[in-house]
């Protein structure tokens, strides 16, 4: 993250020496619109981490700030410096404003430069007959509220739906008016801070004959354009769990009556195609995609912005997210379509960690205008963001928004249907005729959608916008229910590729401590409803827990706090691990015309704030249950069984390039005891390379009369792959009733005894008796266990615990709770 204010950018042509300097003196002040506040301010920053950082405002997430804190936004505040540069002989001097956000006039000693009104928009602006030895620089912001209340205002022929963000999420209106961040208006899951402010660097460029401004390199087969030819190596880019992430160092010179630029480059060569024909025994299309040849199931999330302050947003936030993404053996992001396009480190990142990205563009849950001003900064928008971003192989395919396919095709907004012809030739003219051909014309190596979710090619034979949007016979689907019965699997669409599910849960207590008081931690306080942005979305949490597990019963107010947040973590783990096992399962089969399924991207990865959300990391970078989780049902290699009509099913799944010649260990074991009462082993077996295939098959009653006297809610199945005495995979396990009426468990007694290796610690824990959902947390102590929220049938069990950080001992055993899901009945 850059720290100088004011970055100059000095290039030399020919004979002809450039001379600039810098000003490290140079300080920016914010100041608002009637000059009763000015502040020191950095640059990339906002007005809001401003104020913070001047003590005249608390931590915006502090309990209820964001509605206190909305003065902030609804004001206009101004950014001004000084800052010196030498006599330069130059031909052109341009002021190159890389992110404004949003709305703002620009001056260079008091003369109006230009103008923006675009977050995601890089600016150009020629200031060589105005720049001076000594030099003002004023941005001017006019508040985001303000500007969309007013362009919707002007906007006369026919509304555009949403007007205003639902009361429960207590937001702002008419956001789908101003091209910034949509969710910083608020969103379901996040906060309203429709920030001001220079989010990425200020350049000045002095120049002679020709300037450079994007170096861009097509990370397909074949050739590279950049002026040259490039050969084609061996050594491709592939995809986490598929191989390395091959790339190439190269040197660019560009060269023009005499003079030169030269750079460097990282290049790569990969191929990515999104396979839609025929599915065999099926009606619709296949939907998948092939990398370097090869197809790839897509294993994943769901990426939103990280902070509501993106000058927040380090280095190191974003490599933690993204690693505890690959340790979760997730392969692929979706860039979310209502945030923002990311940095170029998160990108960088990716390519390095071979994390695919499923990229958005930034239009979400609404209808846009298409009047000719706001059609030509989107033009805008697209072209540059292309450009800046079509060099990474990371980024797998465009998507051209976030559900408004879905949105025209089933009115969400209820526009009269006579009028609804009207909004359909307006999404046509949007995401088809202006972005899709730009995209057309700017990068041919990777596949576009013109929505998520999408039947593809049935969408573009219906006129771009199908009926159904969410048929599983086609493209992508998103699906939420929180009344039915996460436990049912078949009440869960067999899609072609699922790119949103999910549950929502609360964050851990640490977490949730530091923005909190005690009059707060309570289910139902104020602050509870307050930071939930989901329409009964509390009440939907506790209903899908109770169907299978018991309600806390402590009879502290704090404990019985501590214990319900625990148990919507259970409740979204243990929802999440069924639906996500159902699509993985699901690759190699077609039941009754529906399967095939090759992707599934629950939804959300991360928080961009401290409350209760659909996500599996908490703000800050704690891992809920749920990341542990999809570290087991994302694993290369795991068994996964579910019953139908009263017989278990066990099969087999792979990602893995070979066969695999492996055994399935059944164990059934009592709740009541940590001795199995029977104990199976299979002959061995193929599991085929990158496939999901049936490989055990039981009656649940036989499986039972093995074990004496067991019964479905006596009794647990657990099961494991296996060769040569090594195990492959995680253990995985069914459970044949629900647990709030499971005979026999008992309320463990757990110990744990700390030991040290190296930087990690080893945590040996021992229990009197079998416990599900054994969690281990840490509170502030940053890091990662190598597996949390498990099942534990042994009565000794080591856990590594890999800090973020140093540590201790000490400071381990200080913080060190254990819960099971016996502790809180």
């Amino acid at each position: 993250k850059p720290l100088r204010l004011l970055r100059l950018i000095l290039l030399i042509f020919g004979s002809g020496v450039l001379s600039a300097s810098y000003s490290p003196e140079s300080k920016w002040k914010v100041t608002n619109a009637n000059g009763s506040l000015r502040v020191a301010a950095e640059v990339p920053g906002c007005v809001h981490t401003a104020l913070l950082k001047a003590r005249l405002i608390e931590d915006p997430y502090y309990r209820f700030n964001d509605l206190i804190y909305g003065w902030i936004s609804h004001d206009n505040w101004t950014y001004s410096t000084t800052f010196s540069l030498q006599s330069t002989n130059s031909e052109w001097v341009n002021l190159i404003l890389e992110g404004i956000d949003t709305v703002a006039t620009v001056s260079v000693n008091k003369v109006l430069v230009g103008n923006t009104n675009n977050m995601f928009l890089r600016y150009s602006f020629d200031v060589t007959n105005v720049i001076k030895e000594v030099n003002v620089l004023e941005i001017a912001f006019t508040s985001a509220v303000t500007y969309a209340a007013a362009q919707w205002n002007a906007h006369t022929s026919y509304p555009v739906p949403p007007v205003c963000s639902p009361p429960v999420q207590k937001g702002e209106c008419h956001v789908n008016f101003i091209r910034k961040e949509q969710c910083s208006f608020s969103w379901d899951w996040g906060p309203s801070f429709p920030t001001q402010g220079i989010w990425k660097p200020i350049e000045i460029e002095a120049f002679d004959i020709f300037q450079l401004v994007y170096l861009t390199s097509v990370p397909s087969y074949g050739m590279f354009f950049m002026f040259v030819k490039y050969s084609v190596p061996v050594d491709l880019w592939w995809p986490h769990g598929h191989g390395e992430q091959n790339g190439y160092d190269t040197v660019i010179n560009i060269s023009m009556n005499g003079h030169s630029i030269e750079r460097r480059k990282k290049v790569y060569f990969r191929s990515v195609e999104l396979i839609q024909e025929p599915v065999p025994g099926s009606a619709g299309l296949s939907f998948y995609f092939k990398v370097n040849g090869q197809a790839v199931f897509i294993k994943g999330s769901n990426w939103i912005p990280a902070d509501s302050f993106q000058d927040r947003v380090t280095l190191d936030i974003l490599r933690n997210l993204l690693q505890s993404a690959v340790d979760a053996n997730m392969n692929t992001l979706r860039v979310w379509g209502g945030g923002v396009y990311e940095q170029d480190e998160f990108y960088k990142i990716c390519d390095e960690l071979g994390i695919m990205i499923w990229q958005d563009f930034m239009f979400a849950c609404a209808f846009y205008p298409v009047e000719e001003s706001f059609l030509e900064i989107v033009r805008k928008e697209i072209t540059h963001q292309l450009r800046r971003l079509k060099s990474h192989p990371s980024i797998i395919l465009w998507s051209a928004n976030n559900e408004n396919e879905a949105a025209v095709a089933t009115n969400w907004f209820s526009v009269p249907s006579s009028t609804l012809p009207i909004y359909m030739k307006d999404y046509v003219t949007l995401y088809v005729n202006n972005i899709r051909d730009i995209i057309i014309n700017e990068d041919k190596s990777r596949p576009f959608l013109s929505s998520s979710p999408t039947n593809g090619q049935e969408s573009i034979r219906e006129g771009w916008i199908a009926k159904n949007p969410y048929d599983t016979n086609y493209g992508d689907t998103h699906f939420y229910n929180y009344t039915n019965d996460c436990w049912d699997w078949k009440k869960f669409p067999k899609t072609r590729f699922a790119s949103e599910y999910g549950f929502q849960s609360w964050p851990s207590f640490s977490t949730l401590q530091k923005i909190s008081i005690p009059e707060d931690w309570d289910f139902i306080s104020s602050f509870t409803d307050h930071r939930q942005h989901h329409l009964k979305g509390n009440k939907e949490m506790i209903m899908q827990a109770y169907l299978h597990y018991s309600q806390p019963m402590s009879k502290d107010p704090l404990q019985k706090y501590k214990d319900t947040l625990y148990l919507t973590q259970v409740m979204q783990a243990q929802c999440i691990k069924i639906q996500t096992e159902f699509y993985r399962r699901s690759r190699n089969e077609v039941v009754e015309g529906k399967g095939h399924t090759m992707g599934a991207l629950y939804w959300q990865l991360n928080d961009i704030w401290q409350a209760p959300s659909w996500s599996s990391i908490e703000y800050g970078g704690k891992w809920k249950m749920l990341h542990y989780f999809a570290k087991s049902f994302f694993a290369p290699v795991l068994p996964v069984g579910f019953e139908d009509d009263g017989t278990l099913y066990i099969y087999a799944i792979s990602d893995l390039p070979k066969d695999l010649q492996l055994q399935l260990l059944v164990k059934v074991y009592q709740w009541s005891s940590m001795d199995p009462v029977c104990s199976t082993i299979t002959e061995s077996l193929v599991v085929k390379a990158e496939s999901a295939h049936p490989i055990y098959k039981e009656s649940v009653s036989s499986l039972l009369k093995t074990g004496g006297n067991c019964t479905r809610e006596r009794c647990v199945v657990v099961f494991s792959l296996q060769a040569y005495g090594k195990q492959y995979g995680p253990n995985n396990h069914v459970y044949l009733s629900s647990l709030n009426v499971a005979e026999g468990l008992k309320k463990p007694q757990i110990s744990a005894v700390i030991g040290q290796r190296k930087e990690d610690f080893i945590i040996t824990l021992k229990t009197t008796a079998i416990a599900p959902y054994v969690w281990l947390d840490v509170g502030d102590i940053p890091g990662q266990f190598d597996t949390n929220g498990f099942l534990m049938l042994e009565n000794l069990k080591n856990i590594t615990f890999l800090p973020w950080k140093p540590t201790t001992i000490a400071e381990m055993n200080k913080l060190l709770q254990i819960t099971s899901l016996m502790d809180i009945s």
